[in-house]
């Protein structure tokens, strides 16, 4: 009996003790993934549990505002959309007036609860993380303040338009590319006030490769995803494009592919010349385009321009137009097909290049299929761009001046001979420089909706 009671005693304090450790261990680990801040009309709500061997005992969600709880999610719940992730699980849930019909505008905070079984389920251990977030269930409201909007295949526009409230992101969304909105007091133009801190103007493109159907609104979204759209009065105009047959030959290919190359680790081709000249087309070509539109996220907020004509370029000879579709033809056979975004403006060798507006450098160096190449920023998104050059005489930050000398023409990259690769950009997008060098399309399209715009804020 003595022994009986010395064993019994034994396996009391080994299980207290079991017990004692299992509640000291740690509950499942918790992330709220979604959402961050704000809570809208209907908005995603997601969240990552892990737990050893995938073991949960509860899980559950709710929602707290006003000293009320809403439950969200329990473990089991039908109709919520549940993803298994090694340890743990992934829980979407959809959130927002629907859910929850007394939801209201206003502070909230999101509660995530789940335990787990430890020690042969002796015992639970738990977690609870909570995320305060701020509910937003009214809409942005947008109205176009512009008329007569006219836009050309491949060309830009700009709209000007109200939104509010002042935090929200706006702008205008040609099909799925979206162009950003800036305040209108940006637009440092003589005649605009601008007192009205809600007007917002875009500039904004209908590409070369967009349907001249694609639908295009004027949108405002808020960071809880509330999102509100405005059309506006427009015409479309098509523009014929033109084609070409390049000729390729082995003089053109020795000279342009191994000088390209030794410029960038963007692609690693294999194989002859053709081949190399295939990947430099098609793959760098892509990844330079890439480069090129990146740097619309450092466009100025307001027009560094003031509205002045865009340089012609009159003193050169057009070799090539915009949206060129090109046949390139080897031995006889064709082998790629690629769009020239661009116009090739010839020119003697060593001709000063000089900038067409006012702006700042943004990039100033060598650019894969572009050679030497400098991009200047005008600012509210447009930009442009200047290729093959022999020799570059700015750097990145420099402010420069209208006909201010940037480099020298030349013919890096892949070019066949001395001339001026020259482009506009909207927000990244490549649009036809002709219209920035018509006067009259700069003043009605533009200078005209800016100005009425101001005089009535």
């Amino acid at each position: 009996m003595k022994y009986l009671v010395a064993l019994l005693l034994i396996v009391a304090l080994a299980a207290g003790g079991a017990y004692f450790v299992a509640g000291r261990m740690d509950g499942p680990a918790i992330e709220i993934t979604k959402p961050e801040k704000f809570v809208g009309t209907a908005t995603p709500v997601e969240f990552v549990v892990h737990s050893p061997a995938a073991q949960l005992k509860s899980l559950t969600m709710m929602l707290e505002q006003n000293g009320k709880q809403f439950p969200l999610y329990s473990l089991g719940d039908q109709g919520v959309e549940l993803k298994e992730e090694g340890d743990g699980v992934r829980v979407t849930r959809m959130i927002g007036k629907q859910a929850i019909p007394d939801l209201q505008s206003g502070p909230a905070r999101i509660h995530v609860t789940a335990s787990r079984p430890v020690v042969y389920g002796i015992r639970t251990v738990d977690n609870t993380v909570i995320r305060d977030v701020q509910v937003r269930l009214e809409r942005p409201r947008v109205s176009v303040v512009s008329t007569h909007h006219f836009i050309n295949h491949g060309g830009a526009e700009v709209v000007v338009y109200r939104a509010t409230p002042e935090d929200i992101t706006s702008g205008v969304l040609v099909g799925d590319v979206e162009y950003p909105g800036f305040p209108l007091a940006g637009a440092n133009l003589t005649g605009i006030t601008a007192n009205d801190p809600a007007l917002r103007v875009a500039f904004f493109a209908l590409r070369h490769d967009q349907d001249l159907n694609t639908q295009i609104r004027v949108f405002a979204r808020d960071e809880a995803g509330n999102v509100a759209r405005a059309d506006f009065d427009k015409r479309v105009f098509p523009k014929p494009f033109k084609q070409s047959r390049i000729q390729l030959d082995d003089t053109f290919l020795d000279r342009v592919v191994p000088a390209i190359l030794e410029g960038t680790t963007d692609v690693k081709p294999d194989g002859d010349n053709l081949a190399k000249f295939l990947m430099i087309n098609g793959e760098l070509r892509r990844k330079n385009a890439e480069k090129i539109a990146s740097f619309a996220g450092q466009t100025a907020r307001e027009m560094l321009w003031a509205g002045v004509v865009f340089h012609p370029f009159t003193n050169t000879g057009v070799q090539s137009a915009f949206a060129d579709a090109r046949t390139y033809i080897y031995k006889g056979k064709e082998v790629d097909r690629q769009t020239h975004l661009g116009f090739d403006l010839a020119s003697f060798a060593g001709t000063p290049i000089v900038s067409a507006n006012r702006g700042k450098v943004l990039f100033a160096d060598e650019l894969g299929i572009y050679g030497n190449c400098v991009i200047v920023d005008h600012g509210m998104g447009v930009q442009s761009l200047y290729a093959h050059l022999s020799s570059i005489d700015v750097k990145p930050g420099d402010m420069v001046e209208k006909q201010q000398t940037l480099g020298r023409s030349g013919m890096t990259g892949m070019a066949g001979g001395d001339h001026l690769h020259f482009t506009m950009l909207v927000n990244g997008h490549m649009v036809n420089p002709v219209e920035w060098w018509d006067a009259h399309w700069i003043e009605d399209r533009i200078l005209r909706k800016l100005r009425q715009a101001g005089s009535t804020s």
